[in-house]
């Protein structure tokens, strides 16, 4: 069954990316028709539809950590204010750079994608410290979720302040508030893939010291487990993935909790091939959400973080009223 699975989603990868090469501002453009232009094959649309489901497959990869971390079905990689955290990172960047530097986001700036990976990487890893210090520690689940909301609000009107404070970041903010996948370029490309690879094998190899979590933290010390590095580990892969997300994409909802769920839903997994399957569940998810908002508008797109929320929402609501219904709320 696992086997099975993982095959279809990369079945589903290779059609849905094939659908992204041929969907443009005009309609569908089949690839081997000869008005097709080689360069906007190369520089818009292959590194949109690569980035969008690099993107979506980290989400779903630290979505499972996230999950099988908490032990929390309904954990998603923003739920220690690590998205607002990135997010303030990102604004703190460009406010600096003012003008300049929100011209040189829009051109595709190497150096300036890769100091806003970094400055969201902090502000993800800071926001998560920030949470974990106000819930004095990950015993207590509720007062975890209560301090994430705090955090998260907070650090999220203190990047608007910023926006207000420098104008010119404002339309830049907005692209990372709604969540877009329209300025994906090569160099985003190359950073969501080495974190996206780099993240994902380290995941899985921790994967078996997830299941000895699972079991309940006390089972997994008496076991040997070493708890206090593995969240230390999980958490940085959390951090660097919902911060590299954020700084190239900005704030793509739901896909992260849905993706885990979509592979639980299919098949009982250990971590190891959840990890992966997760990862690749994100990709084809937000790879779907990216063509149809290109195509729901077209000529103009609809915000891929907008089609999300409303997408995922609806089916967070449908998995909640049928756990409601079967008894049990995970």
């Amino acid at each position: 069954m696992t086997g099975r699975l993982l095959a279809g989603l990369g079945v589903l990868t290779v059609l849905l990316g094939l659908l992204g090469l041929c969907l443009g501002s005009t309609g569908w453009i089949w690839l081997w028709h000869e008005g097709t232009d080689p360069v906007i094959l190369w520089e818009l649309r292959m590194p949109r539809t690569a980035g969008a489901w690099l993107a979506g497959g980290l989400l779903g990869l630290v979505g499972a950590i996230a999950q099988g971390l908490f032990r929390n079905p309904l954990a998603d990689p923003y739920l220690l204010g690590s998205a607002s955290g990135a997010s303030l990172g990102v604004a703190a960047v460009l406010a600096v750079g003012g003008t300049a530097g929100a011209e040189a986001m829009a051109a595709g700036s190497w150096l300036l994608r890769l100091g806003l990976t970094g400055a969201a990487f902090l502000g993800a890893i800071a926001a998560v410290l920030l949470t974990l210090v106000l819930a004095q520690g990950l015993a207590h689940t509720l007062r975890l979720l209560l301090a994430g909301v705090i955090v998260g609000v907070v650090l999220g009107a203190v990047t608007s302040l910023l926006g207000l404070a420098v104008p010119a970041i404002a339309p830049a903010l907005q692209a990372f508030m709604v969540g877009s996948t329209g300025l994906l370029g090569w160099t985003s490309v190359t950073l969501l893939a080495l974190v996206l690879s780099s993240g994902l094998t380290v995941a899985i190899l921790l994967g078996p010291w997830l299941d000895a979590l699972s079991l309940g933290e006390e089972t997994a010390t008496s076991l040997g487990l070493p708890v206090t590095l593995l969240r230390s580990v999980m958490l940085a892969i959390l951090a660097l993935g919902t911060g590299t997300v954020v700084a190239q994409a900005g704030l793509i909802a739901f896909v992260g909790l849905a993706a885990p769920h979509a592979v639980r839903a299919a098949t009982r997994l250990t971590h190891r091939p959840l990890l992966l399957a997760s990862s690749l569940m994100g990709g084809v998810l937000l790879l779907g959400a990216d063509l149809l908002s290109r195509w729901l508008l077209a000529p103009q797109e609809l915000p891929v973080g907008i089609l999300t929320a409303c997408l995922g929402g609806g089916y967070l609501l449908w998995w909640m009223q049928r756990q409601g219904q079967g008894g049990q709320v995970a």
